[in-house]
């Protein structure tokens, strides 16, 4: 039969088909070094209960480990936890590099006494091509239809909340920001897909240990989007906006681009890099 790994817990994977059936996975697979993950297309024997066969996949990650994902959706708080937009950052950047689509979620606005800077920091994102919701925006229901959806963002953001309110029926369990670790405690075990709006979602234990390491410098640069549309404007084809001189990007800072995706983007190439 052929079905769809929505859930495994140790060595138990959870096929879904007609029915779900907990299927083992043949050690042909342990000797070819593959190992199957949620979101994987299989073919399993419902008798014996075993994954036979794993379709090709047209992406995966490894933290959190799952395939064929079609969009990611970034959680990210504006207050308890304070606004990150370094890893907002480094998860685009990391996102559009796993040709995986980015959309960008901001919650907990209510806690804000003043929301001209973040309305300033949605309509720049927005801008340059991403689409933005605020969590108890009505429309973000419509993304999910048909779609393998991975929800992102640091620990607290409220992204089982979020998805609470999308489906009060999930009753995820959420925990308290911890006050003194300034982020939440992991709230998630493991790694499954859920039914939501039409399609799929990830609740999962978050993209940890995130690094660039697969990343050169060069696809971090093209992986900021907004750099592709000046970059022909700087005096070198190969500028890499850092130490050259005569660099549009440089002399858009402030303007058409947003000072901290400079400053994280120089942080990436300097930090992020061995």
């Amino acid at each position: 039969m052929q079905g769809k790994i929505i859930k495994i817990i140790s060595n138990n994977f959870t096929v879904l088909a007609d029915k779900e059936y907990i299927c083992g996975a043949r050690g042909k697979f342990r000797n070819l070094k593959i190992t199957p993950l949620v979101g994987d297309e299989v073919t399993f024997d419902e008798k014996k209960k075993i994954i036979l066969q794993i379709s090709s996949r047209k992406n995966s990650l490894i933290r959190p480990p799952i395939a064929n994902i079609d969009q990611a959706l970034i959680v990210v708080s504006v207050k308890e936890p304070n606004l990150d937009l370094y890893l907002l950052d480094k998860l685009l950047c990391l996102i559009e590099f796993n040709n995986i689509k980015p959309i960008i979620c901001f919650t907990k606005l209510d806690l804000l006494d003043d929301l001209k800077e973040i309305k300033k920091i949605e309509d720049y994102y927005r801008k340059i091509g991403y689409e933005v919701y605020e969590n108890k925006d009505e429309s973000i229901k419509k993304i999910f239809k048909n779609k393998i959806t991975v929800f992102a963002g640091q620990s607290g953001a409220g992204k089982s909340t979020l998805l609470n309110i999308l489906d009060n029926s999930l009753n995820l369990q959420t925990n308290d920001i911890s006050k003194a670790l300034g982020r939440g405690k992991h709230t998630t075990r493991h790694v499954s897909l859920l039914p939501i709006l039409g399609g799929w979602c990830a609740d999962t234990p978050g993209f940890s240990s995130l690094n660039l390491n697969e990343m050169s410098h060069s696809d971090i640069k093209d992986n900021f989007v907004e750099f592709n549309l000046y970059r022909d404007k700087c005096a070198y084809k190969d500028c890499m906006h850092d130490k050259e001189d005569d660099c549009e990007i440089k002399r858009r800072l402030g303007k058409d681009i947003l000072e901290s995706r400079y400053e994280n983007y120089i942080k990436f190439l300097r930090k992020e890099k061995i």
